[in-house]
C-alpha cells in the first residue's frame, strides 16, 4: 500500500519542470487531434490521455507553486510591501487604472480625429472626464498618503462626487448620438477587440476593488471603487452598443435595439448621477459632523 501511494504521489507531483513541460505538450497534442487528425485515430485517443494527465498534475501543482510564489513575492522588497501594505497597493492600482483610462480615452481621441466622428469624440471626452478624477485620487495619494487626514480625504471624495455627476450627462448624450444613428455605429479593424478587452479589464477591476477594499474605511478608496463602477458600466454600454451595431440582425433594430440601448443607457445615467450625488451628500454630513464635533470640543 506505501509502494502504491509513493507512485500515485510521484504521478501527481513529477515536479515543476515536468508540469511546465507537459502542459504545453499537451496542448500542442490537443491542436493535432483536432486540425490535423479530424478527431479519429489511436494517436487522438493517446492525446486525450495525455492531456488529461497534464491538467491532473498543473491542477495537482498549482496550489504548492502558488504558495511558493508567494513566500518567493513576500521576500521580494518592492513586492512584499505590495501585499503587506494596503495603501501602497491602493496607489500602485490607481497609477494603472489611470495609465489605462487615458491611454483608451486617446485612442478614442485619435479614431475621433481619423474618422470626423462625433461618437469616438464623446466617449474620449467621457474618459478624459473619468481620467481626470482618477488623477486627483493619485495625486492625493502620491503627496498626502491613505488613512493619515480623513478631513482631507473627505473633500477629495466629494470633489469626486462633483466631477461624476457631469459623466452622466456625457453619457446621455452618448446614447442620444447611438439613437440619432439608428442604433449603433460601425468599428473598423481591431478595434472591437479593444473595447472589449478594456470592458472585461474594468469589470474585473470593479469586482476586484468592491471584495477586497469594502472592509477598509476610506473615503479615498470608495471613492477609486466608484470610479471602477462607472468605468465598468460605461464600458459595457459602449459594447453593447458595439455589439447590437455589428453582430444584430436587421430586424433588431426595429425595437429590440432601441429599448436595449435606451434602458442600458438610463440605468448607467441613474448609477452614474446617483452615485455622485450620493457621495456630495455623505462627504458634506461627514465634514459637517466633524466640523461640529471639533468645534464643540473647542467650546469646552
Amino acid at each position: 500500500m506505501e509502494k502504491l501511494k509513493s507512485i500515485l504521489r510521484r504521478l501527481l507531483f513529477p515536479g515543476a519542470a515536468v508540469v511546465a513541460i507537459c502542459v504545453p505538450a499537451a496542448a500542442a497534442a490537443l491542436v493535432y487531434a483536432f486540425v490535423y487528425a479530424q478527431g479519429e485515430g489511436p494517436l487522438v485517443y493517446a492525446a486525450y490521455t495525455f492531456s488529461f494527465y497534464a491538467l491532473v498534475i498543473a491542477c495537482a501543482n498549482a496550489v504548492p507553486l502558488i504558495r511558493r510564489g508567494k513566500n518567493w513575492a513576500r521576500g521580494n522588497r518592492y513586492l512584499g510591501r505590495y501585499m503587506a501594505d494596503v495603501p501602497f497597493k491602493v496607489s500602485v492600482s490607481l497609477y494603472g487604472s489611470l495609465a489605462v483610462n487615458t491611454l483608451y480615452a486617446l485612442l478614442n481621441a485619435l479614431y475621433s480625429a481619423l474618422y470626423a466622428s462625433v461618437w469616438f469624440g464623446t466617449l474620449a471626452a467621457y474618459y478624459f472626464l473619468l481620467a481626470l478624477i482618477r488623477f486627483s485620487l493619485v495625486r492625493y495619494a502620491h503627496g498626502q498618503g491613505i488613512g493619515t487626514d480623513m478631513d482631507s480625504e473627505w473633500r477629495r471624495y466629494r470633489l469626486c462626487g462633483i466631477l461624476l455627476v457631469p459623466l452622466g450627462f456625457v453619457l446621455a448624450g452618448i446614447v442620444v448620438l447611438v439613437m440619432h444613428d439608428d442604433g449603433g455605429f460601425t468599428y473598423t479593424g481591431m478595434l472591437i477587440y479593444a473595447m472589449a478587452a478594456y470592458t472585461f479589464y474594468t469589470i474585473t477591476l470593479a469586482i476586484i476593488n468592491v471584495v477586497k477594499y469594502r472592509r477598509y474605511h476610506s473615503p479615498v478608496m470608495s471613492a477609486a471603487r466608484a470610479m471602477s463602477l462607472a468605468s465598468a458600466a460605461v464600458s459595457m454600454l459602449s459594447l453593447e452598443v458595439a455589439m447590437l451595431a455589428q453582430f444584430g440582425s436587421e430586424a433588431d433594430s426595429t425595437s429590440f435595439r432601441p429599448t436595449m440601448i435606451i434602458l442600458s443607457g438610463l440605468a448607467v445615467f441613474v448609477l452614474l448621477v446617483g452615485s455622485g450625488s450620493y457621495m456630495i451628500v455623505r462627504s458634506t454630513r461627514a465634514l459637517g459632523g466633524e466640523n461640529q464635533n471639533s468645534g464643540g470640543m473647542g467650546n469646552d
